[in-house]
């Protein structure tokens, strides 16, 4: 093999991919499987050819030896961000039909406060924190008195930096209620045509955050009444789960509503919390957690 082969094409090998995958697990919680190994070595490959190094042990000791900048851009890597406009409709629809509603009854009825807040964790390119600043605006209008914020974190900062500038190709659009679409979303013009962006009420009630939620303990500025952690704990194992729930609900009021995947579920994991509809949980109001 000469040099140049070596650099355009590297080799990951099973020790070089184990370390990785201790890293990975390590630092973010993710497990990567065996079967991910020609995965892994994909996506870290373009970023070898940047740096103009010829092996992944070499990017290794970059990521463990160098600044955490680099542990940063190899976890940007890594991670999988797949999202769209009102994904999970089954839950939006509950949002809409039922739990809103109940809220609104409640707070004219003065039994809970005029508040809504967001965490949406894991919101990769920011489709799902301004899907609910559209459902919750929409709801629960400031103009009424209603305090909404959302709190929107990811553990890369690529996709936050697409989600903060809120710009998507106009064809992202189709998922969104048309009368949200006119209400809130502004159609690009000449050199943004063909595009679209999040327009100032909804950037105004979302904050992104790069988080990590591996971390051993949460600041974030919660109680929360929703958690959206969906599609994040398929890639970790069961350890690393059951801790990530059990720091999402500490966070949670306790009428608050944890939604999950389609794939996930808090059996064997947790319980704290019920089912409400599948993927949806609220937490289990013990008698000390009501004394408190």
């Amino acid at each position: 093999m000469t040099a140049e082969h070596a650099l355009l094409h590297p080799t990951l090998s099973d020790p070089e991919f184990r370390r990785f995958q201790e890293l990975v697990h390590r630092e973010a919680g993710i497990f990567l499987a065996p079967a991910k190994q020609a995965m892994l070595a994909g996506r870290l490959r373009a970023r070898l050819r940047e740096l103009g190094l010829d092996s992944y042990g070499a990017y290794f000791r970059l990521v463990v030896d160098g600044d955490s900048g680099e542990l940063r851009h190899m976890l940007d890597r890594v991670c999988t961000n797949e999202t769209s406009f009102f994904r999970e409709p089954r839950q939006f629809a509950f949002l809409e039909d039922q739990l809103l509603p109940a809220w609104r009854r409640q707070a004219e009825a003065g039994a809970r406060p005029k508040r809504i807040h967001v965490w949406s964790a894991a919101c990769s390119t920011g489709e799902e924190p301004y899907s609910l600043a559209m459902t919750l605006l929409h709801h629960c209008p400031p103009a009424d008195g209603w305090d909404v914020q959302i709190f929107a974190t990811d553990l890369s900062t690529r996709v936050l930096a697409t989600a903060r500038q809120a710009i998507w190709p106009l064809e992202r659009s189709k998922p969104i209620p048309p009368a949200y679409l006119r209400r809130f979303m502004l159609k690009g013009t000449g050199a943004q045509e063909g595009r679209m962006q999040a327009g100032p009420e909804l950037r105004s009630v979302i904050r992104f955050e790069r988080f990590n939620l591996n971390a051993r303990s949460y600041t974030v500025p919660g109680p929360f009444d929703l958690i959206f952690c969906r599609n994040v704990l398929i890639y970790f194992d069961a350890a690393s789960k059951a801790q990530v729930i059990d720091s999402l609900l500490d966070h949670l009021v306790p009428t608050g509503y944890l939604f999950l995947g389609h794939a996930e579920s808090l059996n064997r994991l947790s319980t704290r919390a019920r089912t409400v509809i599948p993927t949806v949980y609220t937490p289990v109001v013990t008698a000390a957690r009501e004394a408190r």
